[in-house]
C-alpha cells in the first residue's frame, strides 16, 4: 500500500457547478433509516474514514496505455481529493495508491486495524485490478471511472459486479465532479444504519436522475440500399480475413462463415520493406495535401506508413482476401513490423476494404459482414467510453475513416498524429458528421450472437487523452442497460453510419443468430 503524500498543483478545470447540487435519492434513503437511541446519535456524529484507492501503474504513466505515456495523475488525484475533503468536512479521507491485488490485499488488512467505513476505487489505468479485492471487503464501495485513462477496465470490471449481482459496489461514470460528489454523499445512508445494499441503491437513484435524457433523436435523412440476407450471406462466404498476429501462418479457420487465413508478420514485413518508394512519396504527398492537420508526424513517418499500406494491399491480393487485421502494438513493439499500421487500415476502409485493429477477429468479422450488407459503409472499431454527465457513449480509437456513408460518399476532415498511447507513428482523427443514425455491432462465433445498439452522432470530443478519434452518440434506449455487457462481449465495439435495425435482424433470422439488443 502506498499512501498518497500531500501533493501541488491542480487541473485548472471547470466545476461545472457541482458544489451546488446534492443526491436527493441518498438523502431520502439516508432519512428512511432508523435513528433510534443514544449510541446511533453518537455514532451518526463521528467522522466517517472513506479510504480513495487509486488504481494505477505509477503516478506518472511510465509506459504506453490510457491516457498516454507521461501522463501525470498528480494534479488530477490531489483535485479529487481536495474536493472531497472540502465538500464533507465530516468525513475523513484516506487517499491510497494500489497497483494491483496485492497491495490492495495489504490495504485491507491494515484497514483491519482500524476503523474504515467504506471505499472509493477510482479506475485510473484500465486493467490494474484493485477494485475486485477492495470489493470483497463487504464494505459499501463506490467504484469510479476516470475517464480516457482507466474505463476499458472499469466497463468489463463494472459490468461483472452487475451480473453478479455483487451487493455493495456502486459506480458512478460521469465527465461531471458534481456526480461523484453525489454519489460519495450516499455514504450517508451506511452512516446512519443503512446497509451497503441500500448504498448501492442509492448511488443508483442519484445518477439516474443527473443523467440526461437523449431528448429529441430525429436524425439527418440517410436514406442507402442494403444487401438481402441471401446475398450478404454469400459475400461473408466469399470474403476471406487475414489475421497477422505473430509469427504463425496457416489456416486460421473461419468465424461466422468467414475464411480466416493467419499470416506471419515477417510476410507482412517483407511486403512493406519492398513497396514501391516513388508510390509511397506519392501516397504522403496526397496525405500531407488532404489532412486538415498534420501534428508531431514527421515526413518520413508519413512514407514509412504509406509503405505499410501498400504492404497490406499486396498480401491481401496474394490471398485474395479483403480484409486484415493486426497485432499492431505487439508487433511493433516487438520489433516485428516497422510502422503502424494505422493510416494504410483508414486507407482501406475508404477504399470499402477491411483494414481492423490488434488482429481482433470478431470485430474485423463484423466489419465484413456489414460493410457488406450496406453495399460498402466501412466499420470503426472503437474501444467505448460512458458518460453519464453527457448521457452519451464515446466510441475512441486511433483509426477511422472519414467517408462513413461509403467510398463514393462525401469525406468529412481528418487529422494525422501520433498513436495516442505512446506518442508514435501516425494514426488518425475523423471529425466524423453529426445528427446521423448510428448502428454499433458485434458478432459472437461461438454464441452465434449480434450484440446491437444504436445512437444519434452528437459530438467529435477533442479531449488529448487516450485514441485520438472520439465519436459521441446519443444512445437510443436505455443508457443504464449499456453498462452490463462488456463483462461478456468484451471491450470493442464495431459502430456504422446508417439505422442498420431491419436488416441487421433479417441477416440473424435467415441465418439463425440471436440478436442482443445492448440498449
Amino acid at each position: 500500500m502506498k499512501t498518497l503524500p500531500k501533493l501541488s498543483g491542480c487541473m485548472g478545470m471547470s466545476r461545472r457547478g457541482f458544489l451546488a447540487s446534492g443526491c436527493a435519492a441518498c438523502l431520502g434513503a439516508a432519512g428512511c433509516a432508523s435513528m433510534k437511541g443514544e449510541h446511533k446519535a453518537a455514532k451518526t456524529a463521528e467522522k466517517m474514514r472513506i479510504r480513495t484507492v487509486y488504481s494505477l501503474h505509477a503516478e506518472v504513466q511510465p509506459g504506453p496505455d490510457w491516457p498516454n505515456v507521461g501522463f501525470d495523475f498528480r494534479p488530477p488525484m490531489e483535485r479529487i481529493n481536495s474536493e472531497l475533503a472540502s465538500t464533507f468536512p465530516n468525513y475523513e479521507f484516506l487517499p491510497t495508491l494500489a497497483t494491483g491485488p496485492e497491495q490492495a490485499q495489504k490495504i485491507l488488512e491494515e484497514d483491519a486495524a482500524g476503523k474504515v467505513d467504506g471505499y472509493i476505487v477510482y479506475q485510473m489505468n484500465c486493467w490494474n485490478q484493485v477494485v475486485q479485492t477492495i470489493g470483497s471487503s463487504g464494505k459499501p464501495v463506490l467504484y469510479a471511472d476516470f475517464q480516457y485513462a482507466g474505463s476499458g477496465g472499469f466497463l468489463v470490471y463494472n459490468a461483472g459486479f452487475l451480473r453478479n449481482s455483487v451487493p455493495n459496489v456502486g459506480f458512478v461514470a460521469s465527465s461531471d465532479m458534481k456526480d461523484h460528489i453525489a454519489a460519495v454523499r450516499c455514504f450517508d445512508v451506511v452512516r446512519k444504519g443503512g446497509s451497503p445494499a441500500d448504498f448501492v441503491a442509492a448511488t443508483a437513484q442519484a445518477r439516474v436522475k443527473s443523467t440526461p435524457g437523449s431528448g429529441r433523436l430525429a436524425c439527418k435523412r440517410d436514406s442507402f440500399a442494403v444487401l438481402s440476407p441471401t446475398d450478404c450471406l454469400a459475400r461473408m462466404k466469399a470474403s476471406r480475413i487475414l489475421a497477422v498476429r505473430d509469427q504463425e501462418a496457416g489456416d486460421g479457420g473461419e468465424f461466422m462463415g468467414i475464411p480466416v487465413t493467419r499470416v506471419a508478420f515477417a510476410e507482412l514485413n517483407d511486403a512493406w520493406a519492398n513497396a514501391d518508394k516513388d508510390e509511397s512519396r506519392a501516397i504522403a504527398d496526397r496525405w500531407e495535401k488532404d489532412a486538415a492537420v498534420i501534428e508531431g508526424v514527421s515526413r518520413e513517418t508519413l512514407e514509412t506508413s504509406a509503405a505499410m499500406y501498400l504492404g497490406q494491399k499486396a498480401v491481401l491480393n496474394k490471398y485474395g482476401a479483403n480484409a486484415i487485421t493486426i497485432n499492431c502494438l505487439g508487433g511493433f513493439y516487438g520489433g516485428h513490423i516497422h510502422a503502424y499500421p494505422c493510416l494504410g487500415f483508414h486507407e482501406l476502409c475508404n477504399e470499402g476494404l477491411i483494414g481492423a485493429c490488434e488482429c481482433d477477429v470478431p470485430s474485423t468479422a463484423t466489419m465484413v459482414t456489414f460493410t457488406a450488407m450496406s453495399q460498402g459503409r466501412p466499420g470503426y472499431i472503437s474501444d467505448p467510453v460512458m458518460d453519464t454527465a453527457k448521457g452519451e457513449i464515446i466510441y475512441a480509437h486511433c483509426v477511422a475513416s472519414n467517408r462513413p456513408f461509403g467510398p463514393q460518399g462525401p469525406v468529412n476532415p481528418f487529422e494525422i498524429l501520433t498513436h495516442s498511447e505512446d506518442r508514435q507513428g501516425a494514426s488518425v482523427r475523423s471529425v466524423f458528421p453529426l445528427g446521423y443514425m448510428t448502428t454499433t455491432l458485434e458478432l459472437s462465433s461461438d454464441r452465434k450472437e449480434v450484440l446491437f445498439h444504436q445512437g444519434k452522432a452528437v459530438e467529435n470530443d477533442p479531449d488529448d487523452r487516450a485514441c485520438r478519434t472520439k465519436l459521441g452518440v446519443k444512445p437510443v434506449g436505455d443508457i443504464e442497460k449499456l453498462f452490463t455487457m462488456w463483462d461478456k462481449w468484451g471491450w470493442h465495439r464495431v459502430t456504422f453510419y446508417g439505422d442498420l435495425r431491419e436488416p441487421v435482424f433479417a441477416l440473424a433470422d435467415a441465418a439463425g443468430w440471436k440478436v442482443v439488443e445492448e440498449a
